[in-house]
């Protein structure tokens, strides 16, 4: 059986990379830009030092930042009509994953233009490739800028929509760490531990493979190396490999998928607008207890690979706690101690939370069968 594996065309790493946007936008001949931020961004100066390069080489621009955290389908409409009316040729997305994928709404949008995005839910079947869309992140965690994949939420139905298709990716990536070191210390560390989770699931997830497995591996130890540097020291260096971390991850489950944490923080981003960093965090210790008991020899592997040589003499039980406890240890490190009662979840929301949970495009990737029941008791021991 065949695999296959979709990865962009170029990409740029490094502190002061984004210098290479201007060259790159008109070595492609591309003269109109739709730049797609958000607000905070451009209030603290960051999407400035993006601007700035576009203002030296005189690129016109015009800028849409009306996205919330959680993207709606009301933000990428928005942002649809902007571009149309500016006659944008590119789209550069400057920004988390909010940013990044509802420019890549806005991109699959202008090029597919009897499609709506409902429809788009799941693998889509758009025709043409979108847009080009060049991204530029600024946390490391989401990977939109490498990914096949972009999460738009739908507030009439409260479900958040996976969307995955190849005509979405960026053709261009610039992961300028320059960018990264201005985040709030708990949106680094969520951002982190969200880098992390696509690392462990994309790792256990039914259809993993040779090349996905090398990503997420190489993933997985500089996360864990690296983060609470990243996050406490704000240490350069250490937020460069998180950017190069977050990427390799992305390039990983963006071919083989993910899992039931997703699944499970996909509905408390949707009903309790909570930070899809911040949701699996919470959620990833308790769903990889329970993937521990298909999974615990994955966990040996990602063990010794961490330096816990004693690993290849643990029971499956002994693996499944340790690894867990490393994670629980790698989120208390980066000041995260809140559980998912913290998001305003409630026991009587649990059933309607755990039906969606069941309908999300992430679940079936899951390496350990799931019911309704079981979310429900998952989000309960998360609680």
């Amino acid at each position: 059986m065949s695999v296959k594996f979709v990865l962009n065309e170029t990409s740029y790493f490094g502190s002061n990379a984004r210098a290479e946007l201007p060259g790159e936008i008109q070595r492609r001949g591309f003269k109109k830009v739709l730049f797609v931020t958000d607000q905070t961004l451009l209030d603290a100066s960051v999407a400035t030092k993006v601007t700035e390069v576009l203002d030296e080489a005189k690129i016109k621009y015009t800028i849409f930042s009306d996205i919330k955290p959680n993207p709606t389908i009301e933000n990428v409409m928005d942002g649809l009509k902007v571009c149309k009316k500016f006659k944008a040729d590119v789209i550069v997305a400057v920004g988390g994953g909010s940013v990044i994928d509802t420019a890549k709404g806005i991109s699959i949008l202008m090029t597919n233009p009897k499609r709506d995005l409902p429809s788009l839910n799941g693998v889509s079947n758009t025709v043409n490739k979108g847009l080009p869309l060049i991204a530029l992140p600024t946390t490391h965690g989401t990977a939109a800028e490498v990914t096949i994949n972009y999460v738009i939420t739908d507030e009439s139905r409260q479900i958040k929509m996976v969307c995955v298709d190849p005509n979405d990716i960026p053709v261009l990536a610039i992961v300028d760490s320059d960018l990264m070191k201005t985040m709030p210390k708990s949106l680094a560390a969520y951002t982190g531990m969200d880098a992390l989770t696509h690392a462990v699931e994309g790792y256990i997830t039914k259809g993993h493979n040779l090349m996905s497995d090398m990503f997420h591996m190489e993933a997985i130890k500089l996360i864990f190396e690296n983060l609470p540097k990243a996050v406490n020291d704000r240490d350069a260096a250490a937020i460069e490999k998180m950017g190069y971390a977050q990427y390799i991850a992305g390039m990983g489950f963006s071919n083989v998928g993910l899992g039931i944490v997703h699944s499970m923080a996909h509905q408390l981003g949707a009903v309790y607008d909570t930070p899809h960093g911040m949701a699996n965090a919470l959620l990833l210790p308790t769903v990889m207890r329970y993937n521990g008991e298909t999974s615990w020899e994955r966990y040996k592997e990602i063990l010794i690979a961490l330096g816990r040589e004693d690993a290849k003499d643990l029971g499956k039980d002994d693996i499944i706690n340790t690894f867990v406890w490393m994670i629980q240890e790698l989120s208390k490190s980066v000041g995260i101690t809140q559980t998912v009662k913290d998001t305003g979840c409630k026991e009587e929301d649990l059933e309607m939370l755990s039906q969606k949970a069941m309908e999300d495009p992430c679940m079936p990737g899951n390496p350990r069968e799931v019911t309704k029941e079981i979310f429900m008791d998952l989000y309960r021991q998360a609680m």
